[in-house]
């Protein structure tokens, strides 16, 4: 999104370079590292690198992608959730990661509901999926509460892991 967005408690803002120290510490994190997967980021600019390469070419390219989620109250940055375009698959997909310090206090479904409905009013998407692993069963929650339904078994193009493949009509 090459804009803001705000929830009652929450900023929702397009990644930038820099928020690369952010990044570095959440792509660390022993979630990200179980459930998304180790990226190999160890260092600032690797991180600031990651973001050049990965996250603002979808944003120049469809106008969204990667967003930092920051709590109003204090400005201080509690995770990420975006739309992502993969290579060889039609429908684009959510994804969110938090630090764990934040998680189970609704953050996360608060600024993916926020997300969903911008990415139907502002830029016109009629759907939606979603990938995760089977046992990250927080991600699985979330989704289910989102309205997404699961499909059935997917991977992604980077991988052979079996995921659930969820989807929304939006």
């Amino acid at each position: 999104m090459k804009d803001s967005f705000k929830t009652h408690r929450l900023r929702i803002r397009p990644i930038t370079t820099e928020d690369a120290p952010f990044i570095l510490e959440l792509m660390n994190t022993p979630k990200w590292i179980q459930f998304i997967g180790d990226r190999n980021v160890r260092t600032v600019e690797a991180a600031e690198a990651y973001i050049t390469e990965k996250a603002l070419p979808q944003i120049a390219t469809h106008g969204y992608g990667n967003n930092v989620i920051i709590r109003k109250s204090n400005n201080i940055k509690l995770g990420t959730c975006g739309v992502y375009h993969r290579e060889g698959i039609e429908i684009p997909d959510i994804g969110f990661a938090f630090l764990p310090s934040n998680e189970g206090k609704g953050y996360a479904f608060e600024a993916t509901s926020k997300l969903v409905e911008i990415m139907k009013e502002n830029y016109g998407l009629a759907e939606l999926s979603a990938y995760t692993l089977e046992e990250n069963l927080s991600s699985r929650k979330l989704l289910e509460r989102l309205g997404f339904e699961l499909k059935g078994i997917g991977t992604l193009p980077t991988s052979d892991e079996e995921l659930l493949h969820y989807h929304r009509k939006l």
